[in-house]
């Protein structure tokens, strides 16, 4: 098990490698690359802007060979759950170096279909919700793999639970903005990051089991990487939650605070006015 783990560790560090050399050679020659949707995003210090202008610029050919293809943007979305469902499956059972690798493919569908939709000018609100839909499972099937694999250990399993409780709550925050049209404080732990780290530490945890665990002290090796990618992302993400919430909390009173203020002032108006009008226009006594 291990041994297959490990070549899909090298196997996804030498594929970065070649992307990282590949866009810096882009760079080099043309500038970088820019993108309205990176733009809108913005990095962060934990997901440089950079970082993801390259990967977009990576993903621009895979989306034209998909439209060749004839391949749609809903078909890449349910591909991008597929293999996230088989990155859940292989941490549930120990194998970090397969769920890597599939959780790897699910977040390149996961651009792909953006990219695709937007090329092809099909993008719609139905499309957006499927994509925000698969987002949420395939979140929830790799820290739920993980979730499983940790159950014997409880500090672990309760570590795991924290991430995917601070991750759906960063989504939640966003999701809330948006149906309140209040733009969301930017802030850590999006998505993209969340992926990026916990890949990361899956990717990892390979190389480091046969050389931190070869004396095991839990009943299943943890991968120190993983176990530091999930205590990033459950402190991380919980307090980016927190603070996401009480600066939407802080816009709404601020808004209604402002409202009850116009209506006030257009209440004391109205009077102003009626009783203005009652002196132009006296009564007469007779």
């Amino acid at each position: 098990m291990l041994n297959h783990d490990l070549l899909y560790t090298i196997l996804l560090f030498a594929i970065a490698a070649a992307v990282a050399v590949a866009y810096g050679i882009r760079v080099l020659l043309r500038g970088k690359a820019q993108f309205d949707r990176v733009d809108r995003q913005g990095g962060s210090p934990l997901l440089n802007k950079s970082v993801m202008e390259g990967g977009y610029w990576f993903f621009q050919p895979l989306g034209r060979l998909l439209i060749a293809c004839h391949v749609t943007p809903n078909q890449i979305s349910w591909g991008s759950l597929a293999f996230g469902v088989l990155a859940g499956a292989c941490l549930a059972v120990g194998h970090f170096g397969f769920g890597a690798a599939f959780a790897t493919i699910s977040a390149i569908f996961d651009a792909l279909d953006g990219i695709v939709a937007r090329l092809t000018g099909v993008q719609s609100d139905a499309g957006e919700v499927l994509d925000a839909t698969v987002d949420r499972y395939v979140e929830f099937f790799f820290l739920g793999g993980l979730v499983i694999y940790y159950r014997e250990i409880p500090a672990l399993l309760l570590l795991a639970l924290a991430a995917l409780v601070g991750a759906f709550m960063v989504s939640y925050s966003t999701a809330k903005a948006e149906a309140l049209q209040i733009e969301a404080p930017k802030s850590s732990m999006r998505r993209p990051e969340r992926a990026l780290y916990l890949t990361l530490g899956a990717t990892l945890s390979p190389i480091t089991i046969p050389i931190w665990e070869q004396i095991r002290e839990y009943p299943v090796p943890i991968g120190h990487p993983m176990v530091a990618a999930l205590g990033l992302v459950a402190v991380l993400a919980n307090v980016s939650a927190i603070e996401r919430l009480w600066a939407i909390a802080r816009t709404i009173r601020l808004q209604e605070a402002r409202a009850l203020e116009a209506k006030r002032q257009a209440a004391t108006q109205a009077l102003h006015e009626s009783e203005s009008a009652g002196d132009e226009h006296p009564v007469k006594i007779r």
